[in-house]
């Protein structure tokens, strides 16, 4: 069900919400590729009567990072083995992985894109005559042996600005968009009152009317995306708003499995991405497509002059594809030495690709490098516009963002789950419910199950395989309700005391609104923008932000730990006038609760784990010997204490070269 699109300016938010009570039996939170696999997946599983429902806070077309749209598939294995792909993805993230979550993705990503080509996915091909086509042009699809065209091993191109609206389309059919409610934000899940550590439902508000939702059900799957602006970014003022990741990921996704209980992993992950600067640009097409290089300010290719650097950490660096991070740490050293700015060298590229080409297939090269931005970044194309930029002509400059929290991407931040129930898989790597029943995907509270940015330990996933996790978590989910049929879940807070929680901004909004002249200014609340300003501003300048060159120490974090503390009291004391505010809040509120595991996690680990994505000057070093492991964390529910600790990590692998 869609809810129409709000009327001009922002509804008031009222006193007297309606509250709607719904029960189900599975609930999907959540509406990007996660859920959208999930969607589609689930029916096929599910008997007749068992009742399904999916919410998502935004509108399923257009929910999730590949909202905008992307101009390649990032995972597609083809003739590569599952094998290869987790030895890939383990020397990127510098070592500690879980090798069964990413080996089980890999044998699953290829279904995914089999069907997305299948809904009308445009698939660039290789002809007979060796050259590339937009689009499949007649030839054939992937699983009838067409050949793809790889900007990378594990990379495929795709006309895909409606990649995203493909893949909801089939999910919506699939599930009927009669079990799909829009525009609600889920924002606090609930724990069974007779059950300990077992999901029994989930209490949010609507976008569009003064509503509250508490829903009931038998088990649920969260999978709301990564987090953004939880550190200051480097767009400031008017420019605030863009960023690399989508700007409404707010870190929903863990701050709602911690809260209840569920056990985390790797939060000391991130991601810095290095973008076209102001725009966000990606450049992965022109890397790999274009075979662009990055140069300094000086015209050279750092990650030449500075190649001698990654001999400090091998084996990591050493590999044929250094490590993400390594190479940020490169791209650092110049700028700290002040040769910088640095460039794509887009015009080299452009040209010598060029020189083997007609003039109309140059014209088309122009486009494609256009069009790599119009798919999924029409800012930067806009940018580039504005400025005068001709790629063709001219390179454009390069740097590292600030920091994002994710773990479909370069991260693998998240939420620790169970990995296959087969005899390859270590024991300590299973989650089992009461019964003594393990499940893929189901997080450490039972019931409770995630995917996407939401399965921790296990990256470069990316859409095709978020896609994958949220059909194996759909059959799950199944198994789950099947051997839970007879629970009967129950809440242990009235409808009211929910409806307290979830409008208390508003309620504070309506006490003290007129104590002050200014909307904004006033002793008794803080507005959702000026929290959100304060928090970023302690995490850029002692969590190991843009800057302070992505640097930090224990005492630093002490610090922010101490200010953390203050944020919660003032978490208390956020006001929202309308709904618009009241949404802020609450994505402020997830903001804080992840970027605190993030930091509480970066401080118990004492290495720097991840040069060139954050360093800790007091150990400032990669320590193989005593942090080859897990940092996994746990919030206490009954005593409101965080536990954090090491899990031993499993090789499965073996060390074959890639």
């Amino acid at each position: 069900m869609a809810l129409p699109n709000k009327p001009a300016g922002e509804l008031p938010a009222t006193l007297n919400p309606e509250v709607v009570e719904k029960e189900v039996d599975i609930l999907i939170v959540g509406g990007g590729m996660g859920a959208c696999g999930t969607a589609y997946e689930i029916k096929k599983w599910a008997p007749e009567d068992c009742k399904i429902l999916l919410v998502d806070k935004a509108a399923l077309e257009r929910s999730g990072a590949v909202a905008q749209g992307l101009s390649a598939i990032n995972t597609y294995l083809g003739d590569n083995s599952a094998e290869d792909y987790v030895r890939m993805i383990r020397n990127d993230l510098m070592g500690i992985v879980r090798e069964d979550l990413i080996f089980d993705t890999g044998r699953h990503v290829d279904n995914s894109v089999n069907l997305f080509e299948e809904w009308g996915l445009p698939i660039w091909k290789t002809g007979d005559d060796g050259k590339s086509h937009d689009g499949s042009k007649g030839l054939p699809a992937l699983k009838d042996g067409g050949k793809p065209v790889r900007s990378g091993r594990w990379q495929i191109m795709i006309n895909g600005e409606s990649y995203k609206r493909i893949v909801a389309e089939a999910a919506k059919a699939a599930l009927g968009s009669e079990n799909i409610i829009e525009r609600i934000f889920i924002v606090k899940l609930l724990l069974d009152a007779n059950k300990p550590n077992t999901i029994a439902g989930a209490v949010g508000f609507s976008l569009r009317e003064n509503k509250v939702y508490i829903i009931k059900t038998k088990a649920m799957m969260v999978a709301c995306g990564g987090a953004v602006n939880v550190f200051r970014p480097r767009a400031t003022g008017e420019g605030m708003g863009r960023c690399w990741y989508p700007v409404w990921n707010a870190g929903s996704t863990y701050s709602l499995v911690a809260e209840v209980g569920g056990e985390l992993t790797m939060m000391e992950n991130r991601f810095v991405p290095a973008r076209f600067k102001d725009g966000y640009g990606p450049v992965g097409a022109w890397f790999l497509l274009f075979k662009a290089k990055a140069t300094n300010n000086l015209g050279e290719n750092y990650m030449v002059t500075n190649k001698e650097m990654l001999k400090d950490y091998p084996p990591y660096g050493l590999a044929k594809v250094p490590a993400s991070c390594l190479r940020n740490h490169l791209m650092l050293k110049e700028m700290k030495e002040g040769r910088g700015p640095i460039y794509m060298d887009t015009a080299t590229a452009l040209q010598t690709l060029a020189a083997t080409m007609t003039p109309k297939e140059v014209k088309h090269l122009e486009a494609e490098a256009w069009e790599d931005f119009l798919d999924m970044s029409v800012g930067q194309a806009g940018l580039w516009a504005g400025m005068n930029i001709e790629p063709e002509k001219v390179g454009s400059e390069l740097m590292p963002t600030e920091p994002y929290l994710l773990g479909s991407h370069s991260g693998c931040c998240g939420i620790w789950v169970g990995g296959p129930d087969e005899d390859w898989v270590p024991e300590s790597y299973k989650v089992r419910d009461d019964k003594g029943v393990a499940y893929k995907q189901m997080t450490t509270v039972s019931g409770l199950f995630t995917a996407g940015d939401g399965v921790g330990a296990s990256g470069h996933k990316f859409s095709s395989g978020s896609h994958a996790e949220g059909r194996v978590a759909a059959k799950q989910m199944v198994k789950y309700y099947l051997n839970h049929k007879d629970f009967t879940p129950t809440i242990k807070q009235s409808a009211q005391e929910l409806v307290d929680i979830i409008y208390g901004p508003v309620k504070t909004w309506h006490e003290f609104k007129d104590k002050s002249t200014h909307r904004d200014v006033n002793s008794n609340f803080i507005k959702p923008k000026g929290f959100l300003l304060r928090l970023i501003k302690i995490t850029d300048e002692y969590g190991a932000g843009v800057s302070t060159y992505y640097m930090t120490s224990d005492k630093m974090l002490e610090v922010a730990q101490y200010r953390f503390d203050m944020c919660h009291e003032d978490s208390k004391k956020m006001a929202a006038g309308d709904l618009h505010e009241l949404l802020r809040a609450w994505e402020n509120y997830h903001r804080l609760w992840t970027v605190e595991a993030h930091l509480r996690h970066i401080y118990f680990r004492k290495e720097t784990r991840y040069p060139g994505f954050y360093y800790k000057s007091d150990y400032n070093f990669v320590d193989e010997e005593n942090w080859k492991c897990f940092v996994n964390s746990k919030y206490d529910v009954v005593n409101q204490k965080w536990d954090t600790f090491k899990k031993d990590y499993h090789q499965i692998i073996n060390e074959a070269a890639v």
